[in-house]
């Protein structure tokens, strides 16, 4: 068995192997997700064409606004946003790419946000 250098090496494999199995289309684009230590992002794309059609993050500043809020529940309020926005660009349905991180927490809480707001997957 080999090891991978690092933990962000490993996720990055992880991520690999599963963007092999996940396209968004114009139907159906991916809703990436991305987190960092203090920070988490999410990008509604369509691989077809190349484009970014919605994005959210928590370095938006109605987002930095809010006062002392858990990591979770800034996640959240991403997810919420990032449905409105992907709703407004005329997206109903996406795949979610987690990117390689675990489907908890953070990850957990953007995307049922997003479910509860309307975005179906």
């Amino acid at each position: 068995m080999t090891q991978v250098a690092s933990r962000g090496a490993a996720r990055r494999k992880r991520h690999d192997r599963i963007r092999l199995h996940l396209e968004g289309t114009e139907s159906r684009p991916r809703l990436a997700v991305f987190r960092s230590n203090n920070h988490i992002y999410a990008q509604v794309i369509d691989d077809a064409s190349g484009r970014t059609l919605a994005t959210a993050s928590t370095v938006e500043k109605e987002l930095r606004s809010s006062k002392a809020k858990t990591k979770t529940e800034e996640a959240a309020s991403v997810g919420k946003l990032v449905a409105e926005r992907a709703k407004t660009a005329g997206v109903e349905r996406v795949v979610f790419d987690r990117a390689g991180f675990r489907y908890h927490g953070r990850i957990k809480s953007l995307a049922d946000a997003a479910r509860e707001a309307g975005l179906e997957f």
